[in-house]
């Protein structure tokens, strides 16, 4: 679906949340859209008028309001984007998609599947293009990935397993991070470092079709690492997700909170013909440091960079912001998509099918737990 670009001949992008104080809007969206051709951020909104005009002269933006129905309703922007937290994404959302502006929005998306499921009903009936930034699956090393395996590189795949860690809902949190903690506020390890991951699994290797799950609040107490205060966790700290995959592959997936001194993403692939891994310093693969292996006919693990076709961005542009390079290779596909029309980047109705699938898993959790 294409969108009328605004006389500027670029898309004008409007950011909800930046902020001159960091954050992830500052440091991953702006870097991406900044040094991608196509972009020019043009507008942004902020908590208040005084943090909207420190942020408009921090990075050179002269439209910064308090209200993004100010923002979505000038000529100049394009496209919205919304990075604040989730039980703010639905308002944010349903404002900008009333001022019939296309959106790109955080992930996840809604606070539950049902929000989820009125985003992408609103969006589609205004017939706007909607975006979700669920950026692995943009990220070039995953798609070599899902090539690699297309094209039988190991042969029939046998099973999969994965192991993360979701660095949030350990022993301590920071201030910015508290709200993840209570399950009702819709930003949990599972649909958060789970969801993104589980998300990427699917696209290399295929839906679940049978699913087993087990889920536990092991910390019911977290520490607030500045007051040292103790805070209540409700969210699930571990996740172990089994089941069969669409092609018949067995898959195995377990994440836990926090860090671990061992190992903090490792998924493996196994064939008829060969082996794939991957490793990495966060359960976050969306904006992980990672390294891909493979083997086949029993030789060796070497490291697999993926060919230079698979970088929509340029890689080298993005040394000194290694978070922002999976979110700039998710906006040059929406860029095509506003262009030209292509269905590269994965949208609200594809965000709905992701949360069917964590409400799958929440729900197969709770119906063990209730049996015990």
């Amino acid at each position: 679906m294409t969108v009328p670009i605004s006389d500027h001949g670029s898309i004008g992008v409007g950011i909800v949340g930046l902020s001159a104080s960091g954050g992830w809007a500052a440091g991953a969206h702006v870097p991406a859209l900044t040094r991608l051709v196509g972009f020019e951020l043009r507008g942004l909104v902020a908590s208040s008028s005084a943090t909207a005009k420190a942020a408009g002269d921090k990075f050179g933006v002269d439209l910064a309001y308090d209200n993004v129905r100010e923002l979505a309703g000038r000529d100049e922007i394009d496209l919205v984007v919304i990075t604040v937290k989730v039980p703010e994404h639905r308002e944010l959302v349903m404002t900008a998609l009333d001022c019939g502006k296309a959106v790109l929005c955080e992930w996840p998306l809604g606070n539950g599947l049902a929000e989820t499921e009125q985003l992408a009903e609103a969006a589609r009936t205004r017939g706007l293009p909607a975006f979700v930034g669920l950026q692995a699956r943009s990220a070039p090393t995953i798609r070599y990935m899902r090539d690699l395996i297309a094209d039988g590189y190991i042969g029939e795949v046998l099973s999969t397993s994965l192991i993360g860690s979701g660095g949030t809902w350990g022993a301590a949190v920071d201030a910015r991070n508290a709200y993840t903690l209570d399950r009702a506020n819709g930003a949990t390890m599972l649909t958060i470092p789970f969801g993104h991951t589980i998300d990427a699994l699917t696209m290399v290797l295929g839906e679940f079709d049978d699913i087993a799950v087990t889920t536990a609040t092991r910390r019911r107490q977290v520490v607030d690492g500045e007051s040292n205060r103790e805070i209540p966790m409700t969210a699930e700290d571990q996740i172990a997700v089994s089941g069969v995959l669409d092609g018949g592959a067995i898959a195995s997936v377990h994440f836990r909170g926090g860090m671990s001194a061992g190992t903090n993403l490792l998924w493996e692939i196994n064939g008829t013909a060969g082996d794939l891994v991957l490793a990495g310093n966060s359960g976050h693969l969306q904006l992980a440091d990672i390294e891909l292996r493979g083997s086949r006919a029993g030789s060796d693990m070497a490291v697999m960079t993926p060919p230079r076709r698979y970088e929509l961005a340029p890689r080298d542009a993005f040394a000194d912001a290694p978070r922002a390079y999976n979110v700039a290779n998710a906006y040059a596909q929406i860029r095509d998509d506003l262009a030209s029309g292509t269905t590269l980047a994965p949208t609200f109705a594809h965000a709905v099918h992701r949360h069917r699938l964590l409400d799958r898993i929440g729900a197969s959790a709770s119906s063990r737990s209730g049996s015990r």
